[in-house]
């Protein structure tokens, strides 16, 4: 009997041991903090990954996660500069950066800090969309949105140990009730916009196609004037040259007997055979022997 007591006592102070033992050592993952707590209040967070130990019974541990988090904004109404409603869905991602803030701020509460999220962004966002046309947002000229609604916000979450590494919009669009009017506007502007530039581009094609034939027109003006110019040189050469090769009454003559020949060669041309000439034409005084 004495024997089995003292075998279920050191059973039961082994497995006292045990519990001892495992309530003094605790474990830390990469991806989270571990946070001591002695009595309630925070004694130690440790972020290095590894095995660590606590008093038993007397510090406790709880986890945050290290790893980066996205918050989902609900979908919400915003208004424009120029007083027209679009809706906007965002999602924000975030880290803890300082346990002991955020535990000291938010109580440690991952949804008090979404909570907090919530307010300020959508704050911001509303600020910088009421900042902004609606046909420049629709048309996404201005692509920096998100970085002005980071630039908004500023280092407002600095004070509850969170870092927002970045805000996205993943829709800013029209209200369903709108969008095929504002669509239809923006088409209609687009197109009178299209028709203007095509409008000028045909007036200027038109003055650059009238220059360009007015150059012509000169240009042949000028070279017609120039070959009639030369054709009047060429024959004034001509008519001194013969002038100087027939200047003997016998060297006129044989050039009037050759011009003769010429032109009754011509005339009996393309199977003609018939050669009609008046009796005093320079042909009829060849075969009348008056040469």
């Amino acid at each position: 009997m004495k024997k089995g007591m003292k075998i279920g006592l050191s059973a039961a102070a082994l497995l006292l041991v045990i519990i001892v033992l495992g309530g003094c050592f605790y474990t830390t993952y990469p991806n989270e903090y571990t946070v001591v707590r002695q009595f309630g209040a925070v004694v130690r967070i440790v972020d290095e990954p590894g095995l660590n130990m606590k008093l038993p019974f007397i510090q406790s541990t709880s986890t945050l996660p290290k790893t980066e988090m996205i918050y989902d904004l609900a979908v919400s109404d915003v208004i424009t500069s120029d007083k027209k409603s679009m809706v906007a869905d965002s999602f924000v991602l975030w880290r803890i950066d300082d346990p002991l803030k955020f535990i000291q701020t938010l109580s440690g509460n991952i949804s008090n800090a979404e909570y907090r999220i919530d307010t300020v962004v959508y704050n911001s966002l509303k600020t910088v969309i009421s900042s902004m046309k609606q046909e420049t947002i629709i048309s996404g000229r201005d692509g920096l949105l998100a970085q002005k609604i980071m630039d908004n916000v500023g280092n407002t979450f600095d004070a509850y140990g969170i870092t927002v590494l970045a805000i996205e919009t993943k829709r800013l669009d029209l209200p369903d009730e709108n969008k095929a009017a504002v669509y239809e506007r923006m088409i209609s502007e687009r197109g009178n916009i299209a028709a203007s530039f095509a409008a000028e581009g045909e007036a200027e094609a038109k003055q650059i196609r009238n220059e360009a034939d007015k150059s012509v027109q000169i240009t042949l003006s000028e070279a017609n004037a120039r070959a009639e110019k030369l054709k009047a040189e060429g024959e004034a050469e001509y008519m001194r040259i013969l002038s100087e090769i027939y200047d003997t009454p016998a060297e006129a003559d044989f050039y009037e007997y050759m011009r003769a020949l010429d032109m009754a060669q011509n005339a009996l041309k393309n199977g003609n055979k018939t050669l009609v000439v008046s009796s005093d034409s320079p042909i009829a005084q060849i075969f009348q022997g008056q040469w």
